[in-house]
């Protein structure tokens, strides 16, 4: 028997998705609205661009809301994850985003910058899954998801920082799959590679005709692209999907 088809796979399911309010974290939350779940849109700075979103999933049929929260230490990330569940309910569904993209050689390469894109690109998501892993725990079901970069197993010039953190999520998230044994929780990667977004634009002006060669495909991907890869995971369908590095890349780094 042919099993029914449904899209809605994820109700009943809350989400919380860092760095929700543009770019790649902005198409997470519509794909996983229109799959259902309630999403919680983290933003720092895009208020407008953050309530369109929550509008726009509040219109899907889904609840929705959008947090401001500059992440930064450990108490912050609890505070968002402890808003989150005041008003969504437990967190099910964890999507670390929210990240930062500069650049600058190694020898100019000073240590606020080091610091800062450490921070915010793996001890964030680190302090974010701390804060969500009991509730997952108890409840028994739970989908970690973290958004690192082709970088992480490339490299990247002028960005060894960004390069760094993005790697160092594949240790941790390794790691948390270790420790999480059967706890019915998994923990995955997706590692984009070039993608279109505001995030990028500053560097497509210089780079563009040399990153689309270095791309088989022959184009950047596309902000849903990425989205639908997170969406399957986020389902029962890859409930035996764990320690994955998911690459939506064009074929820019293989195997």
């Amino acid at each position: 028997m042919i099993p029914p088809i449904t899209t809605r796979f994820l109700a009943g399911r809350v989400a919380l998705v860092t760095g929700g309010s543009r770019g790649i974290g902005r198409a997470i939350c519509l794909r996983l609205a229109a799959h259902g779940a309630d999403v919680a849109i983290h933003y720092r700075q895009e208020g407008k661009q953050a309530r369109a979103v929550e509008a726009a999933i509040l219109a899907s049929g889904s609840r929705a809301i959008s947090v401001r929260k500059k992440l930064g230490g450990e108490p912050a990330c609890r505070d968002l994850v402890a808003t989150v569940t005041r008003e969504l309910g437990p967190i099910d569904i964890l999507i670390n985003n929210a990240a930062i993209f500069t650049g600058a050689a190694i020898e100019e390469l000073d240590a606020a910058m080091w610091n800062e894109t450490l921070n915010l690109n793996l001890s964030v998501p680190f302090y974010c899954i701390r804060a969500c892993l009991p509730a997952m725990r108890r409840r028994r079901w739970g989908r970690i998801i973290s958004v690192s970069s082709q970088a992480a197993t490339l490299g990247s010039p002028g960005h060894a920082h960004y390069a760094a953190a993005k790697a160092g999520l594949l240790g941790l998230t390794f790691s948390v799959v270790r420790e999480l044994g059967a706890s019915g929780v998994t923990a995955n990667v997706v590692s984009p590679g070039r993608v279109e977004t505001e995030m990028l634009a500053p560097f497509l002006k210089t780079k563009r005709k040399e990153w689309l060669a270095q791309t088989p495909l022959g184009r950047f991907g596309r902000a849903g692209e990425i989205a639908a890869a997170v969406a399957f995971l986020c389902s029962d369908d890859a409930g035996y999907v764990t320690g994955a590095d998911v690459g939506v890349n064009g074929g820019t780094a293989m195997g």
